[in-house]
């Protein structure tokens, strides 16, 4: 048992080893938080709570209610909390064990004057779970998975989840941990953590839910016109004049493209933030040329520093970079022993941001690519690590919001109006610093087609409204390949419905050279060639006719672009989220693009037809024939290497015509 008060704006319960505060953040918000003394006003990555009237009643036999708008919460005399809608269903309870004793929840002693935090929530086989940020693990309907919460290589923790029951759970805690969405029951953890909180968001629908989300988080800035088309990109393009030559190409060719990217290793060593001059001797040039082109460049930034660097010394002594518990300050290798800086520093963060404007920004470059945002360390031992903010274990999961951040303060102060960065990892909150999150360095074939494809849809429902992928794959793919040829014309497919359009990938590239610039030391090669020529004359046909059809499509994905700045509609969604009366929790391969299409990927070797729902309450039209088909069906269509099957809602604003 406990002791229960019934404050003005909150209920407080206290018993051996917990302070418990339960109040509200926001309209339909209320937020949880409890430590073993006294709760701290640490928001971490949340913005301020909007004003809002929340009420607390006493009930009889000695609990109390908090309602706030379209979520109430309910504690009892011991200490046990339910969360009600206004029509008194449950949408969510701690589980409390009385057959083995065991609380809901647990709070025990960590390392470093931190605590163990579990919380332990009841399961219902009905329900269903979407969101917490993008892994390939071939998951959409998450019931039933553990998943650690942890930053990685093609692993971004955002640990926020939307629940077929309607409701959002949002964990507020940067901690390294993982939760497990059982059949028997639903457990989050944290291995130390000063106190555990979370949110839990109300609605009438899971759209409403997301966008609730996004005022507790913040939106994405408005993704500019220009950004909508196609980014060129390769590992790597070894030289000023083979990037140029590759936008000289596509300019011939009359294929436009957006962006073009200077990747890694375009510097003379990590920590170095500049261009070699030796193989990107004049980039002013080269910028004006790619601006006269009507083409941006996106430069690559690692946040790794080597011994060796010019500016270790100096970053070492001022506090500025990760260092280690114990044992050496090595985290990575690549060309040799590498630290990280600490983005959560705002010295760091300053100096960094200043080499960057310097060495790029006062030359030109505006947009950049912030890699290695994990930061990606092996192995993985987060409790070695100290940050600014304090261990490893406590904060790592904060590394790719502080790393935008400190980028978009820098291009904010030095007036830059339009942002977009390119990044391999996020947290809650990370999309309002204009970043477009992609998924990492995946695999090269079929199988990691279709993983991508639930993976933009988790990334959507958890805030993320620009997303990309690797088209074709990171890893592997022979250009030369029939078999890879048509995985990689699927994917551009699916590509050009994505939010962002970006070509990517290491390329096999048989009997390359091995002497620099190529190999840098052995280390780091350049792969083959991908571009839209790369492929054959087939697929250099089926790869233009998509191009045309993102151009044709532009001023649509721009109108909802905006509108995921505004009120934060991802893009990008499942069929649930606008069919929400139909409860298609189990269907990946079909996601609306917008209000008005309806995109269905080939993600199989071979495949030629496949099945399609089309959902209620709409009329819909297939783009390839033009027939009309009613809602509520299942239909097969012809699915040519050259189509994707997609189908227009009747009465939108798009036509078949710009679909062909």
């Amino acid at each position: 048992m406990g002791v229960l008060k019934l404050l003005t704006d909150k209920i407080r319960f206290s018993r051996e080893g917990e302070v418990l505060q339960v109040e509200a953040y926001g309209e339909h918000v209320i937020r949880v938080r409890a430590a073993v003394g006294e709760v701290q006003d640490e928001n971490w990555t949340l913005l301020p709570a909007e004003a809002c009237r929340a009420e607390i009643f006493s009930l009889d036999g000695g609990g109390a209610i908090l309602k706030n708008g379209k979520l109430q919460a309910e504690i009892t005399k011991a200490g046990k909390l339910t969360f009600r809608n206004n029509s008194g269903k449950v949408l969510l309870e701690e589980h409390w064990t009385a057959e083995r004793d065991l609380d809901a929840r647990v709070l025990r002693h960590s390392p470093y004057g931190l605590t163990h935090i579990e919380q332990r929530m009841v399961a219902f086989a009905d329900e269903h779970f979407y969101g917490m940020g993008q892994e390939a693990h071939d998951l959409f309907d998450l019931k039933g998975a553990t998943l650690d919460l942890c930053q990685q290589n093609t692993k971004s923790t955002i640990p926020f989840v939307v629940s077929s029951r309607c409701y959002g759970f949002l964990w507020n805690n940067p901690a390294i941990g993982r939760v497990e969405f059982g059949t028997s029951g639903t457990r989050w953890v944290a291995e130390s953590a000063a106190q555990l909180d979370y949110l839990v968001i109300g609605g009438d629908s899971i759209a409403e839910i997301e966008r609730r989300y996004c005022m507790l988080t913040g939106y994405a800035p408005e993704f500019p016109m220009w950004a909508t088309g196609m980014w060129q990109s390769k590992l790597r393009y070894e030289t000023q004049e083979e990037l140029l030559e590759v936008a000289r190409e596509y300019k011939r060719r009359e294929i436009p493209i957006s962006m073009i990217v200077c990747d890694y290793f375009h510097w003379p060593q990590q920590g170095e933030w500049k261009f070699d001059k030796e193989y990107w001797p004049d980039p002013e040039a080269m910028i004006r040329e790619l601006d006269e082109m009507g083409v941006k460049l996106l430069v690559s930034i690692w946040p790794t520093v080597d011994p060796r660097s010019e500016n270790f010394e100096e970053m070492r002594i001022n506090n500025m970079l990760i260092r280690s518990e114990w044992g050496p300050g090595t985290l990575t290798f690549c060309r040799g022993p590498e630290t990280y800086y600490d983005p959560m520093n705002p010295e760091a963060g300053e100096f960094v941001w200043g080499k960057v404007k310097q060495n790029y920004y006062d030359i030109g470059v505006r947009n950049f690519w912030l890699d290695e945002a994990e930061p990606e360390i092996a192995p993985y031992d987060y409790e070695n690590l100290r940050y600014w903010l304090g261990n490893g274990m406590q904060v790592s999961s904060l590394y790719p919001f502080y790393y935008a951040k400190n980028f978009y303060d820098g291009q904010k102060a030095a007036g830059q109006k339009e942002i977009v960065n390119l990044i391999r990892s996020a947290f809650i909150g990370s999309q309002r610093f204009g970043v477009v999150l992609w998924s990492g360095d995946i695999m090269a074939d079929f199988d990691s087609l279709r993983r991508q494809i639930k993976t933009g849809l988790h990334a959507a429902m958890s805030g993320i409204p620009w997303w990309t992928t690797d088209i074709g794959g990171f890893h592997g793919g022979d250009v030369n390949s029939p078999e890879y040829r048509e995985c990689f014309i699927r994917w551009f497919q699916f590509g050009a419905f994505c939010p962002v359009f970006r070509m990517h990938g290491f390329r096999n590239r048989p009997g390359r050279p091995t002497t620099p610039p190529y190999c840098l030391d052995g280390f780091c090669p350049s792969g083959g060639p991908n571009e839209l020529w790369s492929y054959g004359e087939e697929a250099y046909e089926i790869l233009k006719k998509y191009v045309q059809i993102r151009e044709n499509l532009r001023p649509y994905i721009f109108k909802h672009l905006q509108k995921a700045s505004q009120d934060g509609t991802p893009l990008m969604r499942p069929l649930f989220y606008d069919f929400p009366e139909e409860k298609n929790y189990g269907i990946f391969d079909e996601y609306m693009f917008g209000p008005d299409l309806m995109v269905c990927p080939v993600y199989e070797a071979g495949c030629r037809e496949r099945s399609v729902y089309l959902p209620m309450g709409s009329v819909w039209i297939d783009a390839a024939s033009g027939r009309e088909y009613g809602g509520g069906s299942t239909i097969s269509v012809e699915a040519p290497l050259a189509r994707i099957p997609l189908f227009l809602r009747k009465g939108g604003t798009i036509t078949e015509d710009m679909l062909r």
